[in-house]
């Protein structure tokens, strides 16, 4: 379902992107509009699937990782493993945040979270680097990170 975004949409979404707790009023004294008029609105980009669920944003360090890593994963030989049996397995590793499959130098990109370096040397020598058809990775440890809404049009 296409949906033509106005500028109160737009302003909606900026709103719910730094704040996605917002209750329908707060929204729409923050917008302009009634309550119940933001409350139409927010349904009525969900239902055309411009917002999606909304999560939570853990502090990953306060609950004690205090290191991520962004691994390349390049597999052995793709004949071999199917991609969806290593996606299946590399999802099951609890450490592992996300699993993009990209186009490139890797096969996959993941976010890997560990309590400290020995902790990830333990994942990735015990848990990826076992898991079938994974050939070489190149590991990059996050320094920082500034998060982005990215654009709304």
């Amino acid at each position: 379902m296409s949906l033509d975004l106005d500028a109160t949409d737009r302003a909606i979404l900026r709103a719910l992107s730094e704040d996605a707790t917002l209750k329908a009023s707060a929204l729409g004294r923050r917008v302009g509009l009634s309550q119940s008029a933001a409350w139409r609105r927010v349904r009525r980009l969900t239902e055309a699937g411009i917002l999606g669920p909304r999560r939570l944003d853990l502090d990953l360090e306060a609950l004690g990782f205090g290191v991520t890593v962004f691994l390349g994963v390049k597999l052995a030989a793709k004949g071999r493993v199917s991609l969806e049996d290593f996606e299946r397995a590399v999802s099951a590793i609890p450490e592992v945040q996300t699993v993009e499959h990209v186009l490139g130098l890797y096969d996959y990109r993941l976010r890997v979270v560990a309590r400290d370096l020995p902790d990830f040397e333990r994942v990735l020598r015990r848990r990826i680097m076992t898991l079938p058809g994974v050939g070489g990775v190149e590991a990059n440890v996050l320094l920082s990170e500034e998060r982005r809404p990215g654009p709304i049009g």
